[in-house]
């Protein structure tokens, strides 16, 4: 069976057609069409323009994790190029401090060597191994004892000044008792021997740590600096040695004896090496041997 359309579906289909028939034509047109200037077909040049916004998004999005990705990259690479500098930095500076260490570690055993020469006694070198800073004794251990040779009452002293006197006595150490203690004795002169007058009594102020030194008498010029060296007429150190420097003097008159402090020339609160020295105070003579007018073959 034959369906006629009517004439008014006709009528209201008709611009469909026409639209249709428009497109195709505008079609058939566009493929032919070429662009005077680049010599493209228009419909090409169309779809481009359609798809260029698409292709810059997408290719933007791309470059941007490229970038973020080699961005991280870029960050490790620095990151373990930082950390390279950082030990070789590191081994630089343990290399300088070994070198300026060796270098102090030599100059030490240099004057050490020297003042065992220049001292004009037999030395035993030791080393400091423990510390008896207590309120009541300032005292410090070595380790060499009787089997080096070592004796009670032997002074001990570095090329910068003396250090104290051995107290305690085993056969691998020995205990010295400091010169700052408070029971210690030093018959010491600010100045040179036969160059000053200034002959005094040194005995430790403890904790303090400096030295005091009585006796000097009044007249006697001392201002804060002077060497202060040992006299010894105290029978443990010999004479000559140095003592410390002068860091205050008080005086009250002409008439009245000074009272000298005094900074250790030997550094007691860092001592690493010392000299232990074979000194022995000569004996007095005795009268027939000191006065000539004596019959010494009477007894």
């Amino acid at each position: 069976m034959v369906v006629k359309r009517s004439q008014k579906e006709t009528q209201q289909r008709a611009p469909f057609w026409l639209a249709a028939l428009l497109v195709l034509n505008f079609v058939l047109m566009s493929v032919d069409a070429r662009d005077e200037a680049t010599k493209q077909r228009m419909i090409r040049v169309w779809a481009q323009t359609v798809v260029a916004p698409f292709e810059q998004a997408s290719s933007s999005v791309g470059g941007a994790g490229v970038g973020f990705f080699r961005s991280l990259a870029n960050f490790r690479q620095a990151a373990v190029e930082n950390e390279e500098l950082k030990m070789r930095l590191a081994e630089a500076e343990t290399h300088a401090r070994d070198g300026q260490a060796a270098q102090i570690e030599n100059e030490r055993l240099k004057n050490l060597l020297n003042f065992r020469e220049s001292s004009g006694y037999e030395t035993i070198p030791a080393k400091v191994i423990a510390r008896d800073a207590s309120a009541w004794f300032d005292a410090v251990w070595i380790n060499r004892g009787k089997g080096a040779g070592v004796e009670l009452g032997m002074p001990v002293a570095t090329p910068e000044g003396i250090v104290g006197r051995v107290v305690a006595l085993g056969p691998i150490s020995a205990q010295i008792m400091l010169v700052t203690d408070e029971r210690s004795g030093v018959g010491a002169i600010v100045g040179q021997l036969n160059q000053s007058n200034a002959f005094g009594s040194i005995r430790g102020l403890g904790d303090n740590g400096l030295l005091e030194m009585r006796f000097v008498p009044g007249t006697e010029t001392i201002v804060k600096g002077d060497t202060v060296t040992t006299t010894g007429q105290d029978k443990i150190y010999p004479p000559g040695l140095t003592v410390g420097r002068v860091v205050e003097v008080k005086t009250d008159s002409a008439n009245a004896p000074q009272v000298i402090h005094i900074q250790p020339g030997a550094p007691l609160q860092a001592l690493e090496d010392v000299m232990v020295l074979r000194y022995r105070a000569p004996r007095n003579d005795a009268p027939e041997e000191s006065l000539p007018n004596i019959d010494k073959g009477r007894r």
